[in-house]
């Protein structure tokens, strides 16, 4: 049985795990990251139904981790603003960026070139050692080090173990760590389409009584849509064919985008909130959706993984090769991220209960307050600079 020892072993390869590895890239730490999937070498044709909102402040650690500078220009699109409708004619809420003094409120990726972008910095960084694909076949945890024993019979020893493997987490469930589940009977539905009128960089949410519809934009005359419905709506969607569908989307959008074509295959994954009661063990951490989740309605799920990953690297980066797994050590990593978890938890959850019900006192305020914020210029700029900086 082969013995391998590291610093710090990942579980996970994914847009977190990756980065996790990649911000720790200039240490004395030796890093292993272990994914199941393997490594991608070129990417395949057309566009990634699953897309992301990049806020500034992870694009500040991209940047730095040498990921932002590896994506393909022509596959980012810079948002500009962002108009959030009512469930009512005539009630919205806009966002300019220029109203905080920038030229993007965000910008929108595919996830495969992310990905992409973040492998090849891990194929180049001198501590990094990736095993992929392969797959943790158990895992004992002592004073001393974390033990993940492979499928193949090889053995990780680590100072520290972190869980970067999503929200049905492996690791989480070998320590026992039980998350409070709300689920939220809804699905999200992702499909891109082209579009016949420009979106100019304009980010479109329409909050509805069963659901929430979202349009990104992608780069020229296309978008993504995010439609967080119940399971009715998602089967109808589902089985409509692309004309169908593309002028279903389209009708739901009041048409500001003109006509519509299906460009990727409409596909749906279940949402729910995952409370995590603590995310730190001694010699193990989780990151990422491993540490919690959050309603998509905000885009901000994979920005709260890239603030776990500032705060664990910066803590780690700091601290004494022997002492990594310290839980000492790993409670500062989970105090920094409790307040930024909750309050973004609380705020989408709350959002969505407001918003998908009949009630009909509810239903006046919602779409009053969409208007008395759009009428409040400091407020706005502060929800807009906390956006960005998320």
């Amino acid at each position: 049985m082969e013995k391998l020892d590291f610093d710090v072993v990942i579980v996970g390869g994914g847009l977190v795990g990756s980065a996790l590895a990649l911000a720790l890239r200039d240490t004395s730490l030796n890093i292993a990251v272990l994914e199941g999937m393997p490594p991608p070498d070129v990417l395949p044709p057309g566009w990634d139904a699953r897309v992301y909102a990049i806020s500034r402040a992870s694009e500040r650690l991209l940047r730095r981790i040498g990921a932002w500078q590896r994506l393909d220009g022509v596959r980012v699109a810079p948002v500009s603003a962002m108009e959030i409708h009512g469930d009512r004619p005539g009630h919205m809420l806009r966002f300019d960026a220029l109203e905080a003094g920038s030229e993007t409120l965000t910008h929108i990726l595919e996830n495969r070139h992310l990905q992409l972008a973040l492998w090849q910095g891990l194929q180049e960084a001198p501590n990094v050692t990736v095993f992929s694909p392969a797959r943790p076949a158990a895992l004992r945890v002592d004073p001393q080090s974390a033990q993940l024993t492979l499928d193949d019979g090889r053995v990780l020893s680590s100072r520290l173990l972190v869980g970067a493997d999503g929200a049905n987490s492996w690791v989480r469930q070998q320590m026992d760590i039980v998350p409070a589940v709300t689920p939220y009977e809804q699905f999200g539905v992702v499909a891109n389409f082209a579009t016949t009128k420009s979106h100019h960089g304009i980010a479109r949410q329409w909050f509805m009584a069963d659901g929430i519809l979202a349009w990104l934009p992608l780069p020229d005359q296309r978008m993504s849509m995010v439609w967080s419905c119940y399971g009715d709506r998602r089967d109808a969607l589902l089985a409509m064919a692309p004309d169908e569908l593309a002028a279903c989307v389209s009708a739901a959008g009041a048409r500001e985008l003109g006509e519509l074509a299906l460009i990727t295959p409409a596909q749906a994954f279940p949402l729910r909130l995952n409370h995590v009661p603590e995310i730190v063990r001694p010699r193990v951490a989780l990151v990422g959706d491993a540490a919690h989740t959050v309603h998509p309605l905000a885009g901000q799920g994979v920005n709260l993984g890239f603030g776990d990953v500032e705060a664990l690297a910066g803590i780690l980066t700091v601290e004494l090769s022997a002492r990594v797994g310290d839980y000492l050590v790993l409670r500062r990593y989970e105090r920094s991220r409790r307040e930024a978890v909750y309050l973004m938890q609380g705020v989408c959850h709350g959002l969505q209960k407001l918003f998908n019900n009949e009630h009909p006192v509810l239903g006046g305020l919602r779409n009053w307050g969409l208007d008395l914020t759009n009428r409040l210029p400091w407020i706005k700029r502060q929800l807009i600079r906390h956006a960005m900086d998320a």
